[in-house]
């Protein structure tokens, strides 16, 4: 969009005070015929740009001037109205505070980026949390968002499933997954070294105070969290069985498992037989929730080993089928 690339030459020349067509040409992936029209354009909307000849020479701005978009391009300002999450930043007590953004914003949008964003804002919407799901009560989620963002300790009571205990903390992030809260932080054990990062359940903090600020270390919060859920994932995966599964069930088999180690059973399963089926070793979590699983697949499953499970199954058939024979009389 041509509204786009003016704003982002705009900012461009805002930021580097002078540059060559070529250089311009280069950085917006267009031709110098292309960037000089569009200097003619901005010319033709007020904005004060000279050039100068010679080695020195280039596409200049007046200095001083700047525009009141502040950096944003049409598609990172349209980025922001597209942010819906309406409870998680009502959560973080930042719902006014987008608002407030967006006010902002569209009072310093061209009229063009202006109905973009518009168009955005309409069209798309995140709805973070699945469904059926009830948010947790999450009571001192302001104070723990409050303590990332001044870097301080917090002081919690945190309820464990045997017992409640006491931490120090220095947070060093917030996640939020399918609507559960979840804080990244270091204990402190007295005025020994912070422990390896650990993470807490918010809705499990019973008490939650704020204390010194600390120096916050080296943190990548995004890669830090990907590697340590994909390793719980894993982790709770500590039984095996034998399946063999129809070529429909194959292709559900993601949506009812673990996703990776589905993927991994289907790429090593064996050869199909001449209707499709393959004998395949899948990572589950336990024969219990294998069961659960597993009913979803229908008539497309035939579990092999281990013998318990295989019963388990065969009980849940005869059960589905004297349910539904009967026309649900039975209680």
């Amino acid at each position: 969009m041509r509204a786009e690339r003016l704003v982002t030459l705009l900012f461009l020349l805002q930021q580097r005070r002078r540059a060559t067509a070529a250089e311009l040409a280069e950085a917006l992936a267009v031709s110098e015929r292309t960037v000089y029209r569009d200097i003619e354009a901005l010319l033709a909307a007020g904005v004060p740009l000279w050039t100068e000849q010679g080695r020195t020479g280039g596409i200049r701005l007046m200095d001083g001037w700047r525009t009141r978009l502040d950096g944003l391009t049409g598609k990172e300002a349209a980025a922001i109205f597209a942010l819906g999450v309406p409870e998680v930043l009502a959560e973080l007590g930042l719902g006014s505070a987008l608002t407030g953004a967006r006010a902002k914003l569209l009072a310093t949008l061209p009229a063009g980026l202006r109905e973009y964003a518009a168009r955005v804002s309409d069209r798309f919407h995140l709805d973070a949390p699945g469904w059926f799901h009830r948010p947790e009560e999450v009571g001192h989620l302001a104070t723990v968002a409050s303590a990332v963002a001044d870097t301080r300790r917090l002081e919690v009571r945190y309820g464990r499933a045997d017992r409640t205990v006491d931490r120090v903390l220095e947070p060093l992030g917030l996640v939020v997954k399918a609507g559960v809260w979840y804080l990244i932080g270091q204990p402190v054990s007295g005025s020994e070294q912070p422990d390896e990062p650990r993470t807490y359940r918010v809705a499990r903090i019973a008490s939650a105070t704020l204390g010194e600020t600390f120096e916050r270390p080296p943190f990548e919060l995004v890669s830090w969290w990907a590697q340590t859920s994909a390793r719980f994932e894993r982790s709770l995966l500590r039984d095996r069985v034998r399946l063999r599964l129809s070529p429909r069930a194959q292709r559900s088999l993601p949506d009812v498992t673990d996703r990776e180690a589905a993927a991994e059973a289907l790429a090593a399963a064996g050869p199909p037989d001449e209707d499709g089926w393959r004998e395949l070793t899948l990572d589950v979590e336990n024969e219990r929730v294998a069961l659960t699983q597993l009913t979803a697949l229908g008539i497309g499953v035939e579990v092999l080993e281990p013998a318990s499970l295989r019963a388990g199954l065969a009980e849940v058939g005869r059960a589905i089928t004297a349910r539904n024979a009967t026309g649900g009389d039975q209680r």
